[in-house]
């Protein structure tokens, strides 16, 4: 399978990696609970520690999104970890609490559809044994997240725009290109092959034609190296080449959706809109 394939479903792939880890996890969980518990001859049916862990797994599952919203706002990258970290920790309060209330309701009606009873205990010193696994499982979900997306830059090669400086290329006032490293190989793409520019967590996706470039940048940052040539902001995650835009649809809404020569589309937000018509004009 090549870059451009997983991404074009890429979302199904990740939901199934997820759906696979907790799926593991849980089993693995289960099956040596029940193996102690035996082991302890405690008189626990073999369905509970099913129930444990399945209800712990499909928790983390349906808070994953949440993670993954908080991350972009706070991304852990040199620079930004004085903020981030403390952030990051305390998150994790509130993050464990939604997960141990989503857990205990999951075990209550599996409990109650097999005519027992769940007892969580006393709330303050089994949310706290709780807190402890939480952080430990939090910090993991994050460590997966980075090394995930670490992964597939590489694969899908990471660019990094052209400056003044390198002795194998002229000096420019403005860099007009950009080099991308992908396994082990560089080749250099022109800024105007770019069709646009999408905002994602610590880096920006330049979407040349099928190809999806990852740069570490700023929306801020790349707007400004490209001021003068032809791009425009059209929402506060998107930036276009003008040269690529072929029909503006409007909505009632004042916003609108930018059609691109070679088929795709962008959003584009009513505070960029007229702005972006002016300059088509």
């Amino acid at each position: 399978m090549d870059p451009q394939t997983y991404l074009r479903h890429r979302r199904i792939f990740e939901v199934g990696l997820w759906v696979l880890l907790a799926a593991i996890n849980c089993a693995g969980n289960a099956i040596t609970v029940n193996i102690d518990m035996a082991n302890s001859g405690l008189d626990v049916a073999r369905w509970e520690p099913w129930v444990w862990e399945c209800s712990s797994g499909l928790t983390w599952l349906a808070l994953i999104p949440l993670l993954l919203r908080f991350d972009r706002r706070f991304p852990l990258r040199v620079g930004a970890f004085r903020r981030s970290v403390p952030g990051h920790l305390l998150f994790t309060v509130p993050f464990s609490l939604l997960h141990v209330l989503g857990m205990v309701a999951l075990r209550e009606l599996a409990y109650a559809a097999m005519g027992g009873n769940y007892d969580f205990g006393g709330w303050a010193e089994a949310w706290g044994y709780e807190y402890l696994k939480d952080v430990r499982t939090y910090m993991s979900f994050i460590a997966v997240v980075y090394l995930y997306r670490f992964v597939l830059r590489r694969w899908q090669g990471e660019a990094g725009f052209i400056s003044e400086g390198r002795e194998d290329i002229p000096a420019e006032p403005v860099a007009d290109r950009f080099l991308v490293k992908k396994l082990g190989r560089e080749f250099l793409v022109k800024v105007d092959q770019i069709d646009w520019i999408e905002a994602s967590g610590n880096y920006v996706n330049l979407h040349v034609g099928d190809r999806v470039y990852p740069l570490r940048e700023t929306m801020a940052g790349i707007a400004q190296k490209l001021d003068g040539q032809g791009f425009a902001r059209v929402h506060r995650g998107a930036i276009v080449n003008l040269d690529r835009v072929r029909e503006i649809e409007p909505f009632d809404t004042g916003d609108a959706r930018a059609h691109l020569t070679g088929g795709g589309t962008v959003a584009v937000s009513r505070r960029y809109r007229q702005a972006l018509k002016e300059r088509l004009a």
